[in-house]
């Protein structure tokens, strides 16, 4: 079975079962999230990062391009993290796009960390620059994150966007950052967390747009640091694909996150970030052969993990 990529994808191909068949094919569940900090850079290209921003954007964009041939055998998905391109300014837009385009033509889809939230015309205008063609170009990324507590009307035209083009969306149900139950742990006044109550609404957004493979193109982001938790969003959640960040440098473990899969190989997704792309700092080995070996490491793991 040959991998379908955006130049070759059709508003009929859903992402959820464009992913279903990346998973089966590649056996891996891995997603390696692109977070190119600059000061974190390999040494060879942090000196050229210090001459500005544009030369900055080019190191980035050459350091992520290096991590995507060095994980490619052994992922799925790419992840690049939007603010740290957007940080860089125009230069660094176009060091997403290409790094985007790179990935796309290595197999792989891209997941766009941007976590976007808002209403109205500005929603649309976001889904427009993530997730619609560009012209004669292919959408920037196969899905987008985005931030749901702004309610329904702030998700419709992302919705459109999979209907339309095929997109998919994870929508931040319980995220794994150390605040996170500040919000969205509190207690409703029917006594549900408010995170399970945005998990029902993430369920109801996605039910139209279930794949042949069963899975909806509309996921959750669950943080694999909250593990007590990923059973109960799973059941919440049946039908939706489950993003889970925080295996690695948060110090979550994919045997963590093995409740995460009972709704099929590709019903989760873990993501790792840090701990592959810099794991050249932790050994002697050349910072694209870091990866890589952490990467393996991980997708096997995962699946052994999942069952499948």
């Amino acid at each position: 079975m040959s991998a379908i990529t955006r130049d070759e994808q059709t508003t009929t191909v859903p992402f959820s079962d464009r992913l279903a068949e990346a998973v089966e094919r590649k056996r891996t569940q891995l997603v390696v999230g692109l977070d190119p900090r600059v000061d974190l850079l390999p040494v060879e290209l942090r000196g050229e990062a210090g001459r500005g921003r544009a030369a900055a954007a080019g190191a980035v964009e050459r350091f992520c391009k290096g991590i995507v041939d060095a994980v490619a055998p052994y992922v799925v998905a790419v992840k690049p993290q939007v603010a740290f391109f957007e940080a860089l300014g125009g230069d660094g837009w176009l060091a997403l796009e290409a790094v985007s385009r790179y990935a796309s033509e290595a197999g792989l889809l891209v997941i766009a960390d941007a976590k976007r939230g808002d209403i109205g015309s500005t929603a649309r205008a976001y889904a427009a620059a993530f997730l619609e063609p560009r012209g004669v170009e292919p959408p920037l990324a196969d899905a987008l994150t985005v931030n749901p507590y702004l309610g329904t009307d702030s998700i419709d035209p992302y919705l459109a966007a999979c209907r339309r083009y095929g997109a998919g969306i994870f929508c931040l149900v319980r995220t794994s950052n150390a605040g996170a139950g500040d919000l969205q742990d509190a207690v409703l006044s029917n006594g549900e967390p408010v995170w399970r109550h945005v998990a029902g609404l993430v369920e109801r957004w996605g039910a139209d747009l279930i794949g042949e493979r069963g899975m909806s193109s509309v996921g959750a982001v669950v943080g694999a640091t909250v593990p007590r938790l990923i059973g109960d969003a799973r059941r919440s959640m049946p039908q939706q694909t489950i993003l889970l960040p925080g295996v690695g440098a948060q110090g979550a473990t994919p045997a963590d996150v093995a409740r995460a899969f009972t709704s099929g190989p590709a019903s989760a997704l873990v993501n790792a970030s840090r701990s592959v792309i810099f794991a050249y700092r932790d050994t002697e080995d050349d910072w694209r052969a870091a990866a890589g070996a952490e990467a393996a490491r991980l997708s096997a793991d995962i699946w052994a993990a999942a069952g499948w």
